[in-house]
């Protein structure tokens, strides 16, 4: 479900699923990762789905084409199979609040724990993972720019940035294929509501597109980074776009 493809990654990984991060989050990193300082402007962080794991968003980065460096990380529950999930699914599209919170602690002790005090973190994340990107600009936005939620949607509870968001509408990225049946209707009901009330939001839906990602979402995302974070590069030659599961 939670599974985006790709086709390889943009540049040779540093792995460190050897070793936990933060206590349980592991994570595979871009070869120009700041190993010596953590000190960079802006790292992207990807956020896997539900099932799936820390190696399968790294085949976004090349048709992005985004020249800075990124972190992959695992989410922390185990399922079996090499599959993960930041929380498990009990009333789909309305999780509960709790263990989404204890998911987004887990993240932001990776990032406090890997990162300079003044980087930024945009965090790009799939279906689970989109509701974990939405998360970490909910919970700390000063720390986060341009987040990218592909395939997601938002968390019911009110969370302590939600007022910061409401008078300063950061720019956020909502992407989804109209013809997603896995996200609930419930959960895109109400992010539709909540995100143009917090952010300036760029919402895309892509015809014929299930629950994946595909090469015009790419694209739109690649352009949303490059006015809204000035981040970007040339376009990368046989670069494969990632396809629906």
């Amino acid at each position: 479900m939670g599974n985006a493809g790709h086709r390889g990654a943009a540049r040779p990984l540093h792995r460190r699923a050897d070793r936990p991060m933060s206590g349980l989050l592991r994570d595979v990193r871009s070869a120009d990762w700041p190993v010596e300082t953590g000190a960079a402007p802006f790292v992207a962080l990807l956020l896997h789905g539900y099932g799936s794991n820390e190696n399968d968003l790294t085949g976004l980065m090349p048709p992005l084409g985004l020249a800075l460096p990124w972190a992959s990380l695992r989410a922390p529950i185990e399922l079996g199979n090499g599959g993960a999930a930041w929380f498990t699914i009990t009333t789909p599209g309305n999780p509960d609040a709790a263990p989404v919170a204890a998911a987004t602690d887990l993240i932001w002790a990776w990032v406090d724990e890997n990162l300079t005090a003044d980087t930024r973190v945009i965090p790009i994340g799939f279906s689970q993972g989109g509701l974990m990107a939405s998360q970490l600009l909910r919970t700390r936005p000063d720390r986060v720019l341009a987040p990218v939620v592909l395939g997601g949607f938002v968390l019911g509870a009110e969370q302590p940035g939600d007022a910061d968001l409401a008078a300063n509408r950061p720019p956020v990225f909502w992407g989804r294929g109209a013809e997603d049946r896995v996200i609930a209707a419930s959960a895109i009901t109400r992010t539709s509501a909540y995100l143009p009330q917090h952010s300036a939001l760029v919402e895309r839906v892509y015809p014929g597109l299930a629950h994946g990602i595909d090469a015009a979402e790419l694209a739109d995302v690649r352009e949303f980074l490059a006015v809204h974070a000035g981040v970007g590069a040339a376009p990368v030659a046989g670069a494969g776009a990632p396809t629906s599961p």
